[in-house]
This record gives structure tokens, sequence and C-alpha cells, in this order.
């Protein structure tokens, strides 16, 4: 009896808690023996899944290259039309918001529950400034036609008229096709092969593609491709008209908007996830104890951050 007693109490142990000590730690999963087996498998997981995002970006980065390597002259051109400064900022306020994520994981290793939450909402703040100087920036250029594909080329009209357009480049669709037969024909900005005239409202002198342009084209704007004024959104809206672009300069706007906005989702994806952890920090759930969920957010948040790095001085400080 006595044999069959010690035999029996280490089973009821075994399953009042589990067999592994899950009674002690409530946060630790039932397939896993122990909170350092836990935390090394979530770990190792992250590791994983944020090799597929440098592969997934990687991609994007040898395109970018490539794209660099065959027409340099349009990155070098196109890159003036980017916003320095609201670039610059934003890679200021992304390193920042590094920065308190790798504070939220200190303190949440040290049980220190109130620092923790301040970090993460500074850290989702910072994330919320970079979309709002991203927003601003991303409708500037649109207001510009500063887009990809045959949009590029459209002159921006205001009060019924294209901004900056020379008279004498302008072709109505009430002209006759014989006034127009002997002017110089139109461009397609995709494949480079003329169009006829009524094809389009701006005749070729005045198209960047065809690398020409008008007389008063060719006066408005200075080497640097900016209005002789001085007015940089001038200069933008009236893109079209400068002599010195490049062809296929759409092609610039386009890997930029591509690769842009794909780092923006994985910003709102980060969002979601620091604000999940910081709606549970405000509830307690972490402590010196158990972290894993704020260092891998803090891990996909560095990647994120790592991403633009790199974004910033390819796009933005090309020229």
């Amino acid at each position: 009896m006595t044999a069959i007693d010690s035999h029996s109490t280490p089973h009821d142990d075994h399953a009042h808690d589990g067999g592994h000590g899950h009674s002690e730690y409530p946060f630790l999963a039932h397939h896993f023996e122990t909170p350092a087996q836990q935390f090394d498998s979530g770990k190792l997981g992250m590791w994983v899944f944020l090799a597929t995002e440098v592969l997934f970006f990687g991609a994007l980065f040898a395109m970018y290259t490539l794209m660099r390597a065959k027409e340099p002259e349009v990155f070098s051109f196109a890159s003036n039309y980017l916003d320095t400064i609201m670039g610059g900022i934003n890679t200021c306020v992304l390193i920042l918001s590094s920065l308190t994520m790798a504070l939220a994981v200190h303190f949440a290793q040290r049980s220190k529950k109130g620092p923790l939450v301040v970090c993460l909402l500074l850290t989702f703040l910072g994330a919320c400034g970079f979309l709002v100087i991203k927003y601003f920036e991303y409708t500037h250029k649109f207001d510009a036609n500063l887009k990809w594909g045959p949009a590029f080329y459209q002159p921006v009209v205001e009060n019924g008229k294209p901004l900056g357009a020379p008279e004498a480049a302008l072709v109505t669709e009430s002209t006759p096709a014989a006034a127009t037969a002997g002017s110089p024909l139109t461009v397609n900005p995709l494949i480079g092969k003329p169009l006829p005239a009524e094809a389009s409202s701006i005749k070729r002198a005045a198209m960047g593609p065809s690398g020409l342009a008008s007389e008063d084209a060719m006066h408005a704007h200075d080497a640097h491709g900016h209005a002789a004024t001085g007015d940089h959104d001038l200069a933008m809206k009236t893109h079209v008209y400068n002599a010195q672009m490049p062809v296929n300069t759409h092609r610039f706007f386009g890997i930029y908007y591509c690769m842009t906005g794909l780092h923006g989702i994985h910003v709102v994806i980060g969002m979601f996830l620091i604000g999940w952890i910081t709606l549970r920090s405000i509830r307690g759930d972490f402590n010196s104890k158990y972290y894993t969920p704020v260092d891998l957010v803090g891990l996909y948040w560095h990647i994120v951050d790592l991403i633009w790095i790199f974004l910033f001085p390819l796009f933005y400080l090309i020229h």
C-alpha cells in the first residue's frame, strides 16, 4: 500500500500542473516544456519570417538596381521631384520609434509596466507620424501628376487650361488633321513610338520623352528642371514641359510607389501589432517572466525601420 501511495503522488502532481510547471507559468502553451523553450521557438519563428521579408524586399531592390543601371539618367532626374526634407523627417521619426521600441522591450524584461506602456505609445505615435507625412507627400505628387504610367505625361489643368503650357504647344480637338500634318508627332511615353498629333493635346516638342521642348518651355526651366521663378511646386506641376526630362521618367515613379507603398503597408501592420501589445501591457500581461510578444513585435518593427533606411537614400539622395 505504501508503494502504491508513493507511486501515485507524482502522477497527481503531474496531472495538476500539466507535468511541466504550467500552474507556475500560466502563459506557457501546452506543447512547450519550459518558458525558455517557448521563447526560443517563438524567436526562431520570427527570424524565419523576417528572412522571408528580406527575400521579398531583396527582389524589389534587385529590380531597382537593374532599372537604375539601365536608365541612370531617369533616376537622377526624377529624384529631384522628391521632397528630401520630408523624407529626412520620416527617417528621423522611424529611427526614434525604433529606439522607443527597444526601450519597451527593456522595460518589459524588468517588469516596469508604466515605462513599457509609455514607450509603446510613443512607438505607435511615431508610426502614425510616418504615415501622415507620407500621406501629404503622396497627395502632393498626385496633384502634380507625378504618377506611374501615361498619367505622368498629362499636364496639370487649372481653370480649364493646362498649367504652364506654351501656347504654340497646344493642339485642340477641333484642330483639323490637315492643319497639323506638318507638325511634330506626339510620342507614346510607354513605348516611344510616334502617334498622330490629334491623339494628344500636347505636341511632341512639349513632351518629356522626346528629349525636346519648345523654346518657351526651355526658357521656363533651368538646367535642373526647376522653374525659373524658383517655385518648386510650379516646377513639379509643369514637369511635362521640362526640356531636360529623359525618356521613360515615369518608370522611376512606378518603382518608387511600389517600394514605398509596400513599406507603408508593413508600417500599418506594425501599428496593429504595437496596438495589440500596448493593450495587453495596460492589462499587465507582460513581466520579467513573460515578454515574448513585445520582443517579437520589436524585431518586426526594427526590420521595417531598416528597410526604410535603405529606401531613403536610394530614392531621395541619388541626385
